[in-house]
């Protein structure tokens, strides 16, 4: 059975080549939902989640009650940089703390064993490089370890969304250059969010995973302003 994912991909590659090929040009609108799904042979559904993937892309825009209107996909491209330059480190926290603890969340739900074992491997680099006073195989073991839990999470909308801002997570783990005292406190929570993964337990994963952006806010001086700062006991 193709999952509802790989349909999803599939329509978001289809309009992306339709756009390039300029067969809808920016300014003009989309056909209405019904009768594209209907030409894509698509249930509208899908076709609404692909729409939601290319406006991450800022490839289209939705309006209420008039369509999804094409954009100008180069002035897209062009200002995702800047976006990202003008980003502080507050902003990239409060982003991950919104993406990460559900990734980690579904991850539980859905790794298999060989998932599960890759991230410990990049945590066995951690505590290599901990061992070794190596703080740069450190900070690329952490950012190993983060990509690879995104790379874990079929949702098609997650995956655009940390392409698009996967600069803005880098520059917020470069911080740990300048930090390798607290290599050792990143390991422990972030082993015990794998600890949590292993044993399917999908609140606990997300749980884990909100201490450990909380605590890196505080090792940076950020006080995230967060709408539930109560991360449990």
């Amino acid at each position: 059975m193709i999952s509802s994912s790989t349909v999803v991909n599939s329509v978001v590659e289809k309009l992306r080549q339709a756009l390039a090929r300029g067969q809808w040009r920016s300014g003009d609108m989309l056909p209405g939902q019904r009768e594209l799904a209907e030409q894509m042979g698509i249930s509208r559904p899908s076709l609404r989640e692909a729409v939601i993937v290319l406006e991450t892309l800022g490839l289209v825009r939705s309006l209420p009650g008039k369509g999804v209107l094409v954009l100008d996909a180069d002035a897209a491209s062009a200002q995702s940089p800047e976006t990202v330059a003008q980003a502080s480190l507050a902003d990239v926290l409060e982003l991950r703390y919104t993406l990460e603890p559900f990734i980690a969340g579904l991850v539980a739900q859905s790794a298999g064993n060989q998932d599960i074992g890759q991230l410990r491997l990049t945590l066995m680099d951690m505590r290599e490089a901990l061992e070794s006073n190596d703080s740069e195989a450190g900070f690329n073991a952490y950012i190993a370890f983060h990509e690879a839990l995104f790379a874990l999470t079929t949702n098609p909308i997650f995956q655009s969304v940390v392409q698009q801002t996967g600069n803005a997570l880098k520059e917020s783990a470069d911080m740990l250059r300048n930090s390798p005292e607290h290599l050792a406190a990143r390991l422990n929570e972030n082993e015990a969010v794998v600890r949590a993964i292993r044993e399917r337990n999908s609140a606990h994963a997300s749980l884990q995973m909100r201490r450990h952006i909380l605590a890196e806010g505080k090792r940076m001086g950020i006080a995230l302003n967060i709408p539930d700062d109560h991360p449990g006991p």
